[in-house]
């Protein structure tokens, strides 16, 4: 019921079924499916089942298959189980239910086919229900009573053809191709009136920030025989309020518009406004509707959503940008996937979009429209992040569509599949389209659709969504409906040199927007490893390492391993291993973001493939399954800082820049060129008068004719007016350049002819570091201040804090550090502060360690 409802004779509401579900293949249920899906029915032996989420999921859960990441057990499980339809059972109760009160099922993803019944009837077959992206609605009135009620769901699995969720070659494929309810089942009681499918559409001044209009529509639904009057009343707030009366005629639909040219109130000034986190603050509002006839309150609507203005412009160049309130912004961030089994909690998205926050980026991108429910884009809405939301390739390749044949376009190609993409498209954009953080639909992802197929597409959004533009691809294609898309796909997913994306001007460098790349693997820390491969396959890299890896082009790690060979030497050990792929991470994603920062606005924006991960692997992650963050975080971390100062490794200068929707002034920069014995060759102090919004600054050029070692290093700083510390960046640099071998490049990599010779490296004495800790518990947090100095004559190369469980040695997670895999000079001294949830300490005692390339 609304809060803002009076007494009601139909007592209107919404909740989720969830909790009581059972599931059972059907292969070991000899009963019919009148007799499950009566509320006498005994589920007795049969699975609990999470809903929302997968049958594999809930056999895992309830032990059934263990430990199925850890080396090739996933392989091990057999697909057959699944090839069979699996029954998933509830129950529910009604109270008082009254005549034309209406009871309907909202089922917001199933995977893929399904039968529904509901009290011995069935209320919908699989002939209808189909495709695991889309949602239906089944008005129940008639096949539910006051009291106990029995809902029951057969699903059968997808299979070759099917446009279902996917992981293409990210991961292996679950078994059971993520068969379930995948989305969670809501209850939707009302009376003869229903609210559907609410909306806010905002138009902001741009020029001034200052005025904002709103277009409010829902669409109101007469389930009686009767005709019906009354009046569907709206608020925003304790402050705006509006109100239109409405006739109904028996059984009709209606769209109910509030347009803001004939209610003055919805037209607002000084509106606070929705900006991304490192711009402002995600400003959000409530909306709530009520539509009342003579008995009462028969349906209520309430949304959430931010003001705020998206456009997308052109640059001279034709590569396409975007605009936040009319500020164009340069896109940062990196591709978002679901759980492998589809059992993602609150806790874990929110450790994952606060990782985001805490990179500075401001960006996810879904390839397939991912979220078991709506929570993370609330999430992303509350914390600012912008959300690339779209259509997945999966549908696009016949290898992983399972169909014979493909083109330029797609792997589908039957009108029942292009009506299945269609309706998907549909529901998601309806379901999805209040929220602030969406900024632009992808009906295409390495393709784009067939010209009858893409005009479907436009009109869907036409009928349901202008307020944010879409593309037709995320690759660099032509459509000849829409023409240009502006955006490119060249690559690289593996291994490239820093250098590259300075360097390279056609293939994924930095220029227009690269929608995915990456500088291939990120492999995870030991302690992760671990964990999914055995102890007697973790050194040398074995077969185990592999099935971890991603697949395809990408079921290795030979680039990467070369260039952790030939750039710093060949690893002896795991450890050894292990030091020198955190370096490789933390390098190659510093400088890919940096270089896109550095163009900015010839670089429009940049997603690094991918940001989070489906399983236990090897590639493409920011951080890992486990919540353990890479070397590549922290690159990434150091390369989105508000005001950062960096090494431009194509004109061998030093650059200054800003993230920020300010202009800066007063700073200083510290500048230190270093021979390997840390004999200084250049030292320089560098007034930076003045930056400029999202401005970039280039300081000073090192001479090209200095005498360096093979390696050497630069050491770089940003002071404040006040001399505070704003801004320090490490760099580890080689007289023999990195040479790419540009005629043998391919959308995946780009090789190398040469590589810098990083090798020195590991001569590095040890080091002894003085460290002094603090911690303590406050507001539900437990935090660290670590000083460290080093006092020895040697640099203190790539310092790893953790913090952990005193008893179990094990990593607290998620974990924020405002700083890690930091480099300190002789008598360098820095303050690093971190903190955990206390509650993932599961009662233990915090312990902070230090590790690192040379240290003690």
């Amino acid at each position: 019921m609304s809060a803002n409802s009076q007494s009601s004779s139909w007592e209107p509401y919404k909740k989720e079924l969830k909790g009581n579900w059972k599931m059972q293949s059907s292969s070991n249920v000899s009963a019919t499916a009148k007799e499950i899906s009566t509320p006498e029915f005994s589920s007795a032996g049969w699975y609990k089942a999470q809903v929302p989420g997968t049958v594999l999921g809930a056999l895992v859960s309830d032990g059934v298959f263990k430990d199925i990441f850890f080396n090739r057990n996933l392989s091990e499980i057999p697909d057959s189980l699944f090839n069979v339809p699996w029954w998933f059972r509830t129950t529910f109760r009604l109270n008082k239910k009254s005549a034309n009160q209406v009871v309907r099922l909202r089922f917001n993803g199933i995977n893929y086919k399904a039968d529904v019944w509901i009290n011995g009837r069935q209320i919908a077959s699989s002939d209808s229900i189909a495709g695991g992206f889309r949602q239906f609605v089944l008005d129940v009135s008639n096949y539910v009573h006051d009291g106990e009620n029995a809902l029951a769901v057969e699903i059968t699995r997808p299979y070759p053809g099917d446009l279902t969720l996917g992981f293409v070659d990210w991961n292996p494929e679950p078994p059971d191709r993520n068969m379930g309810m995948w989305r969670n089942v809501e209850l939707l009681v009302s009376g003869p009136v229903s609210v559907d499918l609410p909306f806010v559409q905002s138009k902001v001044d741009t020029a001034s920030l200052k005025h904002a209009e709103l277009t409010i529509s829902s669409v109101l639904n007469n389930h009686s025989d009767q005709t019906v009057v009354g009046t569907l009343k709206g608020a925003i707030g304790n402050e705006i309020h509006f109100s239109q009366k409405i006739t109904l005629k028996p059984h009709e639909s209606k769209l109910i518009v509030f347009d803001p040219e004939k209610y003055a109130q919805l037209k607002m000034n000084n509106p606070r406004l929705w900006w991304v986190h490192t711009w402002g603050k995600p400003n959000l509002y409530h909306l709530s509707l009520q539509f009342e006839e003579k008995k009462g309150e028969s349906d209520f609507a309430n949304v959430r959503f931010g003001i705020r203005q998206i456009n997308d412009y052109f640059t001279a160049d034709g590569h396409r940008g975007y605009k936040l309130n009319g500020r164009k912004i340069l896109i940062k961030g990196g591709g978002w996937t679901d759980p492998m089994l589809m059992n993602v909690t609150p806790e874990y998205t929110k450790a994952e979009i606060d990782y985001a926050v805490h990179m500075n980026l401001n960006t996810i991108r879904m390839e397939g429209f991912w979220g078991n429910s709506q929570y993370i884009f609330n999430l992303c809405d509350e914390k600012g992040i912008l959300i690339m939301a779209g259509l997945s390739c999966q549908w696009e390749w016949n290898a992983y569509l399972g169909t014979p044949k493909m083109d330029k376009y797609n792997a589908f190609f039957t009108p029942e599949q292009n009506d299945v993409a269609v309706g998907s498209f549909e529901d998601q954009v309806k379901w999805l389209r209040n929220h602030p953080s969406i900024f632009v639909w992808l009906y295409g992802s390495d393709k784009w659709p067939r010209p009858d197929l893409e005009k479907r597409y436009l009109a869907t959004l036409k009928e349901y969504d202008t307020t944010r533009p879409s593309l037709s691809s995320a690759g660099g294609v032509v459509s000849a409906i829409t023409g240009p898309s502006g955006v490119k796909m060249r690559g690289p997913y593996d291994y490239v040199p820093p250098v590259y994306w300075y360097i390279d001007s056609t293939h994924g460098g930095a220029y227009g927007f690269n929608t995915e790349t990456g500088p291939g693997p990120q492999v995870p820390v030991i302690e992760s490893l671990k964990k999914m491969i055995p102890a007697d396959s973790l050194w040398p890299i074995s077969t185990s390492w592999l099935f971890h890896s991603a697949r395809g082009h990408f079921y290795n790690m030979t680039f990467y391993n070369r260039a952790i060979k030939e750039r710093l030497g060949d690893p002896v050990n795991l450890a050894d291993y292990s030091r020198k792929a955190q370096y490789l991470n933390y390098d190659g994603m510093r400088a890919m973001y940096e270089a896109f920062e550095a163009n900015r606005f010839k670089t429009t924006g940049i997603i690094q493939w991918m940001y989070n991960a489906s399983w236990p692997k090897l590639w493409w992650q920011l951080f890992d399954y486990y919540l353990q963050p890479t070397g590549a975080f922290y690159g990434a971390q150091k390369a989105n800082e508000p005001l950062h100062i960096f090494y431009n490794y194509k004109n061998n200068s030093i650059g200054v820049l800003s993230n920020e929707l300010k202009g800066v002034s007063g700073l200083t920069a510290e500048i230190q060129v270093l021979n390997f014995d840390l004999k200084p060759v250049v030292k320089k102090n560098i007034p930076v008068a003045e930056i400029p919004v999202q401005g970039t600054e280039n300081i000073f050029k090192i001479p090209d004719d200095l005498q360096l070692s093979k390696t050497y290093f630069v050491d770089l700083k940003l002071f404040s007016k006040a001399h505070q510390l704003i801004s320090s960046n490490f760099y580890v640099l080689s007289t023999q350049a990195d040479i790419l071998d540009e005629p043998k490049s391919t959308p995946f990599v780009t090789p190398e002819t040469q590589f810098g010779d990083l090798t020195m490296l590991q001569t590095l004495p040890d080091v002894a570091l003085q460290v002094s800790r603090s911690v303590k518990e406050e507001g539900g947090n437990t935090t660290a201040t670590i000083r460290i100095k080093n006092p020895s004559r040697h640099l203190a190369f790539m310092i790893y804090l953790d913090l952990k469980k005193k008893k179990t040695d094990a990593s607290v997670l998620p974990v924020f550090w405002n700083d890690n895999f930091i480099t300190l000079l002789p008598g360098e001294e820095r303050v690093i502060n971190g903190y955990v949830h206390t509650k993932d300490l599961d009662g233990e005692q915090p312990e902070i360690t230090i590790s690192g390339w040379n240290i003690k």
